[in-house]
Parts: C-alpha cells; structure tokens; sequence
C-alpha cells in the first residue's frame, strides 16, 4: 500500500489521542460509579473529539483531490483562474458540512 500522508494527519492524531484519554476516562468513571452526568460530558467530549478529526480529515482530503485534479492553471489564464475561483469557492462551503 502506498503511504498516503497529508499535512492535517499530525492534529488528527493529537485529537484522536486526546479522544482515546477521554474514553480510558470514562471507563474508569463508570467503573468507579461516577455520576451519569459526569460519565455524558465525558461522553460528549470523546464524540466531539473523533467528529472534529474525522471533519479535518476529510475536508484535507478534499482539498488535496481538488488541487491534485485542477492542477496547474490553465494556459488560458482568465479560464485558469475561473477554474480557481470555483475550486475556492467549493472548499470553502465545504468546511460548514
């Protein structure tokens, strides 16, 4: 398999890390007969935590298909940069998915 790695990969694994804390604690809480309100914030912090690395995950990868699939600007330049403007355009909406 080839080593697929993109810049964001470092962060998401400091989020999931973080996430994987959380749930060893909420485990524990439960063992430990913790409060059901305390055992949901946790709960809702571990969900939180693998949502927002699996968002910046996928938003990278976007972006990298997009610019790896428009390449470089086209000769034409007022097209090229049509092209880029629409590609901005859609990476930006993306990231309120």
């Amino acid at each position: 398999m080839t080593s697929h790695t993109h810049q964001s990969h470092p962060d998401i694994i400091k989020r999931l890390s973080r996430a994987r804390g959380h749930l060893e604690s909420v485990t524990q809480m439960i063992e430990d007969g913790r409060p059901c309100l305390d055992i949901a914030h946790q709960l809702h912090a571990v969900e939180k935590a693998i949502q927002q690395a699996k968002r910046t995950l996928v938003q990278d990868h976007i972006d990298h298909c997009l610019d790896e699939a428009i390449g470089p600007q086209d000769q034409d330049q007022d097209q090229g940069q049509g092209q880029r403007a629409k590609l901005e355009d859609f990476k930006a909406i993306v990231r309120y998915l």
